[in-house]
């Protein structure tokens, strides 16, 4: 069915409304990120928002996905210039790092401290659904180097009791079609945590410290994961 004149002027508008919302975001911080700051960039009431977004928290929420998309796109593009797996794995890293450092605010946004007034839904809402295609993301290549070259993970018993529940649970509601085993999931998420908690680090400045240019401490760090998953690190071009 063609869409009508009505849905296309409404997502129009939602569009218009997630872009100044995004501008806000960076400006100003989630703060500021109100219905009644937004209604009043674009002319109209805040009342009238409502039409749209039924909370704050709603619109916050709405922006996320749309946050998400927008990286998981960036990964996208990244991961299909990429040529063999082993690039592939690398390129998104890679990506990740960059978009972040690209889009700070947004970052902390998606990364960072929850906002006020805005907390987790058990509901499979917008922002929800866009972050589990941005996790899918990463999951498929996971699943791809597995399904084409496993490689050495630790047998169950090898993993402390303590964890193997929630690994299951977790390889269950990622992975659960690939049919990992335990230590699969396990290596899956070590470098998860390594990847997001180093550009997390950079990205709040928790580095400055010690280093003036984070870069090739993240590059021997995807080094050091091209080993434990089997992969041919090669240093990106310039470097």
């Amino acid at each position: 069915m063609a869409e009508s004149r009505r849905d296309r002027l409404r997502a129009a508008t939602v569009a218009e409304i997630s872009q100044i919302a995004r501008r806000i975001l960076v400006e100003q911080g989630p703060q500021a990120l109100t219905l009644r700051a937004i209604a009043r960039e674009m002319g109209m009431t805040a009342p009238a928002l409502y039409r749209y977004f039924d909370s704050r928290e709603h619109l916050i929420r709405y922006v996320v996905g749309a946050l998400f998309q927008d990286l998981t796109a960036e990964l996208t593009r990244a991961i299909g210039a990429a040529g063999d797996l082993d690039g592939k794995f690398l390129a998104a890293a890679r990506a990740f790092r960059r978009w972040a450092l690209k889009h700070r605010r947004e970052y902390e946004l998606l990364f960072g401290a929850p906002v006020p007034g805005v907390g987790h839904t058990e509901a499979v809402d917008h922002a929800e659904q866009c972050a589990k295609e941005f996790g899918g993301t990463f999951a498929a290549l996971f699943a791809e180097l597995w399904q084409e070259r496993p490689f050495r993970v630790p047998s169950d018993e090898e993993i402390r009791p303590d964890l193997r529940e929630q690994l299951r649970r977790y390889g269950g509601e990622m992975l659960g079609d690939v049919g990992l085993p335990l230590g699969a999931v396990l290596r899956f998420l070590q470098c998860w945590i390594r990847l997001q908690g180093g550009v997390s680090l950079e990205v709040f400045g928790h580095l400055d410290f010690a280093l003036d240019d984070p870069e090739p401490m993240f590059e021997l760090m995807l080094e050091e994961m091209a080993l434990i998953l089997g992969l041919k690190y090669s240093p990106p071009s310039g470097r």
